[in-house]
């Protein structure tokens, strides 16, 4: 589908939720470029820029990056996008953060993947990583072909300290105290839509059915 208009949008849901695998497939079937956060902040800290050695340090010290910088760094990576249609991920996290975006551009619809906290739990504990490829397994669902080792090099397999239980119990807490007054924020605004379920093949066509109908609604807009 051509867009006749910039689409601009923003996926959320606590980690876990299959953000990055329904990104994927949206950025597949739809004309939007796929911003991640965690992409951008990883290339800033990299690249040692000014705002990446100021995140790193925040980072090493174990606080949170303060609101401003994390809208610095990702308002200007939108701006190298001013006419391009987007889907940003793992972006705005606060309400301040959701204003600043509100300040630069106006968000046309939130992508809410609501999945229960028990079956996220359940999933990331189950989630092994080969940390030279970032290929990430699931003992549940996508196993490796030898348990405990990465199907193409052989080499062994860890647990990444974000995905013990003590760790993933912590970020989901943080994500509902940190996070659900944003999903409030564009519920008020009327651009929130919210998908319910334990199973990202079975949230997807919903997801996809909503878009179809939203970016027709725009072409017809723009028309």
């Amino acid at each position: 589908m051509a867009l006749h208009k910039i689409f601009r949008a923003v996926i959320m849901g606590p980690p876990g939720s299959g953000k990055g695998t329904v990104s994927e497939r949206i950025i597949k079937s739809f004309p939007l470029k796929h911003i991640s956060s965690g992409d951008i902040l990883r290339a800033n800290i990299k690249a040692q820029t000014e705002l990446g050695l100021l995140m790193k340090a925040c980072i090493d010290q174990g606080q949170l990056v303060p609101d401003d910088v994390m809208s610095r760094i990702i308002l200007s990576d939108l701006r190298k996008m001013d006419q391009s249609s987007w889907l940003v991920d793992g972006f705005p996290r606060t309400v301040c953060q959701a204003e600043a975006l509100d300040d630069a551009y106006s968000v046309d619809t939130v992508i809410n993947l609501d999945v229960p906290f028990q079956t996220i739990k359940q999933r990331l504990t189950s989630r092994w990583t080969h940390l030279p490829s970032g290929r990430v397994y699931n003992t549940d669902f996508n196993p490796p072909k030898v348990q405990g080792m990465d199907d193409v090099t052989g080499e062994p397999l860890v647990q990444r300290d974000d995905d013990t239980p003590g760790t993933v119990t912590r970020r989901l807490k943080s994500y509902e105290t940190q996070t659900e007054p944003v999903l409030e924020y564009y519920r008020s605004k009327g651009v929130l839509e919210t998908f319910t379920g334990t199973e990202t093949n079975k949230i997807w066509p919903h997801v996809e059915a909503f878009l179809n109908r939203k970016l027709s609604s725009v072409n017809r807009k723009a028309a």
